[in-house]
């Protein structure tokens, strides 16, 4: 019988990987150059990350607690609101200056999504691993609960440490500048650019590297665990 080779102690755990390439997608989003767009484009990057944790764990997918998991309900951040106002803006050639503020604010935005996915998502997966959502509490209150715990834990932790390898991880990204580059020029084009050749492999390297980096930050995902513990506790 062949015995197969363990994963490297110092490798990623696949969950990890999971929830970092689906932060990178959701990092991506802003860069829909389409109203609303992003936004329902976010959701359902949110939403397919949900579902793909719990079917993990051999847990339905509820619709009800899909969303609430995915904190679809959450309003866009500020650089959102920011940038919807600029693309409405960018309706002619616009100076250098200008396009360089415009990619700085774009980059800031796609960081926020990514840590937004990111913290949820790490902290959805150890909720998962420790029974805090069962088959039967998904249709409960146990959805809500957990979603209290996260986003208060998210809240009390300063993301900056995160925030910074996710901002260093965009602006080196090829495929986040030629994006942001081309929906700031051509603002009012019917649809997202096609992926080009090699794209969804640049997306799946992002979150290779992510994965990587984070797995090298352990003591802080460790307090994030304990945050969320104890208003889990609180909750309860």
């Amino acid at each position: 019988m062949t015995e197969q080779n363990p994963r490297p102690s110092n490798a990623p755990p696949p969950q990890l990987g999971r929830v970092a390439f689906h932060a990178v997608a959701s990092g991506l989003t802003p860069l829909i150059p389409i109203p609303f767009l992003d936004d329902y484009a976010l959701r359902q990057v949110r939403e397919r990350m949900v579902r793909a944790l719990l079917q993990d764990h051999s847990l339905p997918t509820p619709a009800k607690a899909v969303s609430i998991l995915a904190g679809s309900q959450t309003s866009s951040t500020v650089g959102g609101r920011v940038l919807g106002m600029l693309k409405s803006l960018a309706l002619r050639p616009v100076k250098k200056l200008f396009r360089k503020v415009f990619l700085v604010l774009w980059v800031k935005d796609c960081v926020d999504m990514a840590s937004y996915s990111l913290h949820h998502g790490y902290l959805l997966q150890h909720a998962l691993s420790r029974g805090d959502l069962t088959a039967l509490t998904l249709g409960g209150d146990a959805p809500r609960r957990v979603h209290d715990a996260i986003r208060a834990a998210c809240k009390e932790q300063d993301s900056r440490p995160v925030n910074l390898l996710l901002g260093r991880l965009f602006a080196s990204s090829r495929l986040l500048l030629s994006e942001a580059t081309q929906a700031l020029m051509s603002p009012l084009r019917g649809q997202p650019r096609v992926p080009e050749k090699g794209e969804e492999a640049e997306v799946a390297s992002l979150a290779d590297r992510l994965a990587s980096a984070l797995w090298e930050q352990r003591g802080y995902f460790t307090t994030l665990e304990e945050r969320y513990q104890k208003h889990l506790r609180k909750t309860g």
